[in-house]
């Protein structure tokens, strides 16, 4: 017992200063890392919508390659290293996505280039871009007031509106979302809940729809409050009211 002790008190310490090390480390790079993010998520909209030239996917292949490099230093500074995988799922399956893409030459990625296939690979990469941008603002901006949900909800708009973009695309004759414009208003549509006539075909458009609309669930609550309060709390004073001059007349006469 008295053997154990002592190893026992050291890797206690040792475990402390791992932790230390890797809160230190993510306090350094919060803000780089909060410029890629969204450099990331535009390029993620261009690509989308308009598609990359070979300037802007080299531009992504570097940030990809520092995200990777920024995951890898995170899990050796861990000291739990099965805890940090699982808080960072959504990270990890982002960070890989783009290495299919990268090595698709490869003979054991042939299978991906199936149309179906790509468009799933595709919804992932728009949720965990988002999820990975709006958990950048979360850190950067230190809460979730006001500035927030509000900055988080045009995340949502224009990311969410390229994806939708890509898979409800208006093919010659047919339906769907004709441009980018048409794909912002529908999102804005969803999300301040009052609908569009064009519900998406596709089942990745289906996924992400229902995806923009439970966020919207989420935060209509918070804006609804929000205006309430703003409301209430400007109520003008009815005749009569308390403190009201013409009532304190009123009460000298009796």
């Amino acid at each position: 017992m008295t053997e154990e002790a002592p190893d026992k008190k050291l890797s206690q310490a040792s475990e402390t200063e791992r932790v230390g090390a890797l809160e230190q480390f993510q306090a350094w790079i919060d803000k780089p890392m909060f410029v890629l993010a969204f450099i990331w998520l535009a390029l993620l909209i261009i690509e989308f919508v308009r598609g990359l030239n070979p300037l802007f996917q080299s531009i992504v292949t570097i940030i990809w390659i520092v995200f990777v490099a920024e995951f890898a230093l995170e899990f050796i500074l861990a000291p739990r290293k099965a805890v940090y995988l699982r808080s960072n799922v959504i990270t990890a399956v982002s960070l890989f996505i783009p290495a299919l893409r990268i090595f698709r030459f490869a003979r054991v990625f042939r299978f991906l280039r199936l149309a179906r296939t790509m468009r799933g690979l595709t919804l992932i990469r728009v949720v965990s871009t988002v999820n990975r941008s709006m958990n950048e603002l979360r850190i950067f901006m230190g809460s979730k007031g006001f500035g927030y949900v509000l900055f988080s909800t045009l995340v949502v708009t224009f990311a969410g509106a390229a994806g939708m973009l890509a898979f409800e695309r208006a093919q010659p004759g047919g339906e769907g979302l004709q441009d980018y414009g048409d794909a912002i208003w529908w999102t804005a549509m969803i999300l301040t809940t009052l609908g569009s006539q064009y519900w998406p075909i596709t089942p990745e458009g289906r996924v992400l729809g229902f995806l923009i609309a439970l966020y919207a669930f989420a935060v209509f609550g918070y804006f609804t409050a929000l205006l309430a309060s703003f409301f209430v709390g400007h109520r003008p004073r009815s005749p009569g009211a308390h403190g009201d001059p013409g009532n304190e007349k009123k009460r000298d006469s009796l």
